[in-house]
């Protein structure tokens, strides 16, 4: 009866341990990718590419979310993500302001920065863009243009690092903007409703209508390869010279087994002939850094932002 019952509680002990390690398999249940912005956007667009394959490659419910933040930028988005378990079941596509500038700012949630990148991805052709008809057809004229009346700029949010562009930039030509405001979109109707002057947006959101819109500067370290002729502002002051890049990160405890599959599913992406579709129709920089490479790109956008923080006066 003994021999039984030791039998027994082997086959038990068994049991759940198989049970345990498949539990413990990763991904075992659906995942979330969250974006800290509003559908439309590149990524948005790369986001989901990214879902897709994630969802082909391990067979498990995918999608993403998002979760703009009402003119705060992307760090309501962000805070929901660095709440969720550190499973790996929650990842977050996130500009560079997210782990730069969040710790910055105050916000409990983000400070210190609870996350840690999969890998950088893509470099956004964020230009400054005025309509078409704009008394002004460059940033020269904008500037001589703003001394004597108001201009408003629309960006996506304050603390971002394209709208310290635009304000560093503004002082540099010797104007300053009447007023400026957050917006969660900043496309086509933004400008035809004559609800901002000048905007910092990405050349996605403004294709429908660029034939309508005149782009006065890019805010990238490289000419846009869609609009070859545009100055990048890096090109006027070198001091303002920055990529503004998306990548994909996890909370800083999520186990490496997990990071390891999201970073197959991601490269995956980005090096398919769909990703080079994607740069080719809309301007976008698309490539792969891993995640030690990406840190390494962490610590030396930090110190650019450092700099543009002291342009700035803080």
């Amino acid at each position: 009866m003994k021999k039984i019952t030791t039998l027994v509680s082997a086959v038990i002990a068994a049991s759940c341990l198989l049970t345990g390690t498949a539990q413990a398999e990763y991904p075992n249940k659906p995942v979330s990718i969250v974006v800290p912005f509003p559908p439309g956007d590149l990524e948005d667009v790369t986001s989901r590419m990214i879902a897709n394959t994630f969802q082909e490659m391990y067979k498990i419910p995918t999608a993403v979310i998002n979760k703009p933040g009402g003119g705060g930028g992307p760090f309501p988005g962000a805070v929901s993500v660095s709440q969720e378990k550190p499973d790996g079941h929650t990842i977050g596509s996130f500009v560079m302001a997210v782990p730069l500038v969040g710790p910055q700012i105050g916000i409990p949630e983000l400070s210190p920065n609870p996350f840690e990148p999969i890998g950088l991805y893509m470099n956004y052709p964020f230009v400054i863009a005025a309509a078409k008809d704009a008394p002004y057809q460059n940033l020269e004229e904008m500037a001589a243009y703003g001394k004597d009346n108001k201009l408003i700029l629309g960006h996506f949010g304050a603390p971002l690092v394209p709208s310290k562009v635009s304000i560093v930039l503004a002082d540099k030509l010797g104007f300053q903007w009447a007023s400026e405001a957050g917006f969660d979109a900043l496309d086509c109707n933004t400008l035809a409703s004559g609800d901002v002057d000048v905007m910092n947006t990405t050349l996605q959101l403004i294709l429908p209508c660029l034939d309508k819109v005149n782009i006065l500067a890019s805010v990238t370290s490289e000419r846009i390869n869609k609009i070859p002729d545009v100055r990048t502002v890096g090109e006027i002051f070198p001091e303002l010279k920055i990529s503004l890049w998306n990548g994909i990160f996890v909370h800083k405890d999520t186990p490496q087994d997990a990071r390891d599959k999201i970073a197959a599913a991601v490269q995956k992406t980005v090096l398919s002939d769909e990703a080079q579709t994607l740069a080719a129709k809309t301007g976008v920089q698309i490539y792969w850094k891993d995640a030690k490479q990406s840190s390494a790109q962490l610590k030396t956008d930090g110190e650019t932002i450092a700099k543009l923080e002291a342009l700035l006066g803080n």
